[in-house]
């Protein structure tokens, strides 16, 4: 269960490692595209600057699911076989994934379970996916292939979820010197957010706001969009759809620590 955390700020004039640009580059790779629309008539719309609540906000919430330890997540796959849908958890300090994919249309050939780091994926074929994980992951038949960085929805969106924690704080500063932007408020789950789009990076143009982040009043990230280049839809991220389940690594994981 999560804890009540005391909101904490991040002065502008801080200086930290531009862990963002670490971020995007990631993003990049794996071939995000454009900006996605928000769903619902939420008020006043951007893109406009962003305060500086906003840009703090904007550089603490990987940290916050970092500081968390770990977060349930819900990740919705677009293919053009039907679609994907995770339902699981991601260990923020381990950096590994586990949950059920389940597929609709002529995606179901790949239910069953599911465990994923930033190189590999672990996958453990079930003709009847159950809704929710086992605790603890089955001592056996499960295949091991390499996580792609290019031409595949599912492994873009198993990376851009990993990618959603930190070690520390991002650098405030160059949020808004590279492209970041307050987009309108809406709600998750009933929590009043803000969308803001994530910043781009120099060595890759154009990539300002090709991820938005759905960020609560504490920094909490709440949901996630992001086109993959091979998909016209986006992969959306949504948080505590769930309680957090502890990700216990498969037979052959070695987790990260």
């Amino acid at each position: 269960m999560r804890t009540t955390r005391t909101r904490r700020r991040f002065p502008l004039h801080r200086r930290l490692r531009p862990r963002w640009v670490v971020a995007v580059i990631v993003i990049a790779a794996v071939g995000v595209a454009t900006f996605v629309v928000i769903g619902g008539d939420s008020g006043p719309s951007g893109p406009r600057a962003l305060t500086s609540d906003e840009v703090n906000r904007l550089a603490i919430t990987r940290f916050r699911n970092y500081e968390a330890g770990g977060r349930a997540v819900t990740i919705t796959v677009p293919t053009t076989a039907g679609g994907l849908v995770i339902t699981g958890s991601i260990d923020y300090r381990a950096k590994l994934g586990y949950g059920v994919v389940r597929g609709t249309g002529r995606d179901t050939s790949g239910d069953g379970l599911i465990q994923w780091d930033t190189a590999t994926v672990f996958v453990h074929p079930m003709t009847n996916a159950p809704t929710e994980a086992p605790a603890s992951p089955p001592g056996s038949a499960w295949h091991r292939r390499p996580l792609q960085t290019a031409g595949s929805s599912l492994d873009s969106s198993l990376l851009i979820a990993l990618g959603l924690g930190s070690d520390r704080p991002d650098n405030a500063e160059l949020l808004p010197q590279n492209g970041a932007a307050w987009v309108g408020p809406d709600q998750v789950s009933g929590h009043q957010v803000d969308v803001m789009s994530g910043p781009g990076t120099p060595a890759k143009p154009g990539t300002a706001g090709n991820v938005r982040y759905w960020i609560g009043s504490d920094g909490t990230m709440h949901r996630v969009q992001a086109d993959v280049a091979s998909e016209p839809q986006p992969v959306t991220i949504d948080f505590d759809t769930r309680a957090y389940v502890p990700v216990q690594p498969a037979p052959g994981v070695t987790p990260a620590r």
